[in-house]
């Protein structure tokens, strides 16, 4: 499965836009300090386990993106975007969304 940020692929033709997929998981950040400045102290940190969570989070969102792709039976999935939010009261939930349209390629 080609998963790009573009719109197009090099030297392949889009047939079918078969419909916008999304892949969004949500992870709880463990051992953060509440509001903006304990948030901004966590991230200077050299503690990898933040960076490690944010991994973690966009691989699973692209592997479920790709899931709801194939489920349309696509080829690729053009103009990805990813985006990133920190919710909940203490600020300790993570949510990772990435999107793009679903296509079939014309077949070589």
């Amino acid at each position: 499965m080609i998963i790009t940020t573009t719109d197009s692929v090099n030297n392949r033709v889009v047939t079918e836009y078969t419909g916008i997929v999304f892949g969004e998981v949500m992870t709880q950040i463990k051992n953060i300090n509440t509001g903006a400045a304990g948030f901004s102290d966590y991230f200077n940190k050299q503690d990898n386990s933040y960076e490690t969570d944010l991994i973690n989070s966009r691989i699973d969102a692209l592997k479920e993106l790709e899931e709801r792709a194939l489920e349309l039976n696509a080829d690729a999935v053009l103009g990805l975007t990813l985006d990133y939010q920190v919710l909940g009261p203490n600020k300790n939930i993570l949510l990772v969304s990435a999107s793009g349209t679903a296509v079939k390629f014309e077949q070589i």
